[in-house]
């Protein structure tokens, strides 16, 4: 059985990219196509794969202008035809158009449907500019919508990454997932971290901590409103475009505090010493809470989207109900890390390890190879 693995891009090392590294494990052998690859923004490891990039990488600038060449998805992904029996793709966008030779699948493991198209980000590179330039953006919106939802209808199966992301995947493109796989989160770098946190009383002494990108569907502006009206200490890790209006709501308050863009070895040193994690945008899976209960720590979340499904109440962290500051604050006052065992908040980690994912992921596509589409 001959496989490709297609993958959106290759521009920035996130959750997606380490998901590609662990598929790349289980078929070591299997080439992976991709719109464009910036190897210096990666581990040395990706080095030694089988990466081949489309015509979009010899394009000039592509290290400056990669966010914008990612818009050219739908020209270079709709005429690429690997020669395999089995194309695998890990997509949010793109790489699910991608079509094997005739009588091959198609098997989607689907890290959400375009948020700037349809998530709570909507818009493409050029939205936020002058008039005219808007207008150009809506067609283009428009016309990718249509694009996004012909290139769903060419995948023979999805495999969803939550299931948060199934219901969006039959909301969306009225398909339906034969599989829910949960991605892989690196555990193991966070399971022996020591506990370096003050106010483990369950007092207000210690901090507490969160990391994201600097945009606004992440709800990090809750997090610094629900801190500022209980004077509460707040540690924010992360960098991206809003972070002057963040750092406008958090004003001169000495309690919170940014730490710009830190490396995993110093974010594991912050989980360490926190008392509790802040997740409070809706998200499509949640691999920082899931790191932070691999520290030991309780996860204080937005109950929506994928924190239910790694997050248990009561157990390893604590919901508030509603995306307002005062919700927030509300659960803060009476939260509590004494409630919590370490313990427990471990052993949920666990369950995302990368080894479960890979053989979740290894029987899903086997099964689905000997399936008939839909």
């Amino acid at each position: 059985m001959k496989r490709a693995i297609i993958h959106d891009y290759l521009y920035v090392h996130g959750g997606a990219e380490r998901t590609l590294a662990q598929v790349h494990a289980i078929w070591p052998d299997a080439p992976i196509h991709t719109l464009l690859h910036l190897p210096d923004r990666f581990p040395p490891a990706f080095n030694d794969m089988p990466i081949q990039t489309t015509w979009v990488n010899r394009l000039p600038a592509t290290s400056r202008l990669a966010r914008f060449y990612s818009l050219l998805q739908p020209i270079a992904f709709s005429g690429l035809h690997p020669n395999a029996d089995t194309v695998v793709s890990l997509a949010s966008f793109g790489a699910k158009a991608v079509q094997p030779i005739r009588g091959g699948r198609h098997l989607c493991y689907c890290f959400t449907p375009p948020r700037f198209l349809w998530g709570l980000n909507r818009g493409t590179n050029l939205s936020g500019h002058v008039a005219p330039v808007q207008a150009i953006d809506a067609i283009l919106i428009r016309w990718l919508r249509r694009w996004d939802r012909r290139a769903a209808n060419r995948v023979t199966h999805f495999i969803a990454q939550s299931r948060y992301i199934e219901s969006r995947i039959a909301q969306i493109y009225g398909r339906s997932s034969r599989a829910v796989v949960h991605p892989p989160v690196a555990v193991d770098r966070f399971l022996n971290q020591p506990d370096t946190a003050h106010g483990h009383a369950g007092g207000n002494d210690g901090y507490l901590f969160a990391v994201a990108r600097f945009e606004a569907y992440k709800r990090l502006d809750l997090a610094i409103l629900a801190c500022r009206r209980l004077r509460m200490r707040l540690r924010i890790a992360g960098s991206g475009v809003d972070e002057a209006r963040l750092r406008t709501l958090a004003g001169d308050d000495p309690n919170i505090q940014f730490l710009g863009a830190i490396s995993d070895e110093t974010v594991a040193h912050e989980l360490a010493g926190c008392r509790a994690f802040l997740f409070p945008g809706e998200e499509d899976f949640g691999l920082t809470a899931v790191e932070a209960q691999a520290c030991g720590k309780p996860v204080i979340a937005y109950g929506v989207g994928g924190a239910l499904e790694t997050v248990v109440a009561g157990v390893t962290g604590t919901f508030f109900s509603e995306p307002t500051a005062d919700a927030l604050a509300d659960t803060l006052e009476s939260f509590k890390s004494t409630d919590f065992n370490p313990d427990d908040c471990r052993t949920q980690a666990l369950r995302f390890a990368p080894d479960r994912f890979r053989t979740a992921l290894r029987h899903a596509i086997t099964t689905l190879e000997g399936e008939p589409g839909e």
